[in-house]
């Protein structure tokens, strides 16, 4: 069969496919970007002293912590009682350090979820929750609320998966882990998964004006579709918060110092009270990470580290523009995404080198917005009520392996579609996108996946 009779039957056979089967078939996620890891390294316009601290901090980020330190491969120190991970890298892994959480489908460094290992290291008596899986990513459990003799009451904290218990470097700790079983059995539990650190220094640099510049514009366009969006602020001085799922954090220095405490244990300066300090369990002198060392010299904390490291990560670097993903770009503006995942902001003055007055593109506008009760977790943090979230950015989608704030799911498609809810600030978005040919939603699709 010759080239032109061989294009004709494959025209002929698609025409015979029905229309809503062809549609399907472009509603279907383009999957995680293969190719190298887009992120990862430094901003580009640092300096050698400024590198230095962004490596520092990189090689801090990547240290395992055991209970007291000096545990072969674990010589990090503070681990527990309570704990989800060992490690700041063990949790942002995907698609390199600092990124969210690793998977066994990724393209660039395919590894099963770490959490199934961790309940039982070094000796450990830990009971895998359910809702942790090999294949799974890795998660944070949180209650709604704390069932007390008086009734229910608010609760919002994370709830540590796992405990030292048993371990060979914690003789004598008896912690039992939360019985998430019965948690579950309550409807009362739900998750959260890592959020992506690159690029998080040019956030922080972002004035609230610029921030609330862009929350107001597209006023009318924003009205016709039912998005109004807020800020979380701090109690203390008003100023926009913008870290974490609800954008509960000021600072990268307040989110990672909460991270070490909530997710290894380890207290800081920020958080220098042990969490789960039940007697036998508290094995090493608070705040564990401090910035005097036991010799009496001062040194950098490893705080300090985790922050430097996140503030001084270059962005994540999208795929080359091709015509389907610019037109992809086009539609994702027509149906109102950009709204919400806003294109681009702009920095304020920075001290750090080449890094003032910079245009980004980190697709959101950081703001809280109500995403219907598909999506609520019922719970609160600051001003972000229980079916609000902070605009997750979109740059560095195309290499994640999982969405949501619960990792749900890890079809993109799926992800989108969850938007639409009663009472969801997304829904008439989600009706235009729904609303696309077949080949526009396949390009939209392809541009998310190039990013």
């Amino acid at each position: 069969m010759n080239r032109t009779k061989t294009l004709t039957f494959v025209v002929c056979l698609a025409l015979l496919i029905p229309f809503s089967e062809r549609k399907l078939l472009a509603q279907q996620d383009p999957g995680t970007r293969i190719g190298a890891a887009g992120a990862g390294s430094y901003y580009p316009t640092l300096n050698a002293n400024e590198q230095a601290m962004f490596t520092q901090g990189l090689q801090t980020f990547m240290e395992v912590d055991s209970v007291k330190g000096g545990m072969t491969g674990e010589t990090g120190t503070g681990l527990g009682p309570g704990f989800n991970g060992n490690s700041c890298a063990q949790c942002h892994a995907q698609p390199s350090t600092g990124g969210s959480s690793p998977g066994m489908n990724s393209p660039q460094s395919p590894i099963p979820n770490p959490q199934v290992a961790l309940a039982t290291m070094d000796g450990a008596r830990n009971t895998l929750p359910p809702f942790i899986t090999a294949n799974g990513p890795v998660r944070e459990a949180r209650f709604v609320v704390t069932v007390t003799q008086r009734g229910a009451v608010p609760d919002g904290g994370v709830h540590n998966l796992f405990t030292i218990s048993g371990r060979s470097d914690a003789a004598g700790c008896s912690l039992a882990q939360p019985d998430f079983a019965k948690e579950l059995g309550r409807n009362n539990v739900i998750f959260r998964i890592p959020t992506p650190l690159f690029g998080l220094g040019l956030v922080e640099m972002t004035p609230d004006d610029v921030l609330r510049a862009n929350l107001a514009a597209n006023a009318d366009r924003k009205a016709l579709l039912g998005i109004r969006g807020t800020f979380n602020t701090s109690g203390n001085d008003g100023t926009i918060t913008r870290f974490g799922w609800k954008a509960q954090n000021k600072s990268l220095l307040m989110f990672v110092a909460e991270a070490y405490n909530v997710e290894q244990g380890v207290s800081n300066e920020i958080f220098p009270n042990e969490r789960s300090a039940i007697a036998g369990c508290a094995f090493n002198p608070s705040p564990e990470d401090s910035s005097t060392s036991s010799g009496g010299g001062e040194q950098v904390t490893d705080i300090d580290n985790f922050a430097n490291f996140a503030r001084l990560s270059a962005p994540p670097t999208p795929a080359t523009p091709t015509a389907p993903t610019q037109n992809g770009a086009q539609l994702f503006d027509k149906v109102g995404c950009t709204l919400c995942h806003s294109p681009s902001l702009t920095t304020g003055t920075s001290r750090y080198t080449g890094m003032s007055n910079v245009t980004y593109n980190p697709y959101s506008d950081f703001a809280l917005h109500h995403m219907g009760w598909g999506l609520a977790d019922r719970i609160a943090q600051g001003a972000a009520g229980a079916d609000q979230f902070r605009t997750a950015p979109l740059w560095g989608l195309g290499q994640r392996l999982f969405f949501l704030h619960d990792g749900r799911t890890s079809d993109l498609v799926q992800a989108i579609r969850a938007h639409d809810g009663r009472e969801s600030e997304a829904s008439g978005v989600v009706h235009q996108f729904n609303a696309l040919t077949p080949s526009q939603m396949r390009d939209l699709l392809s541009f998310l996946r190039s990013l």
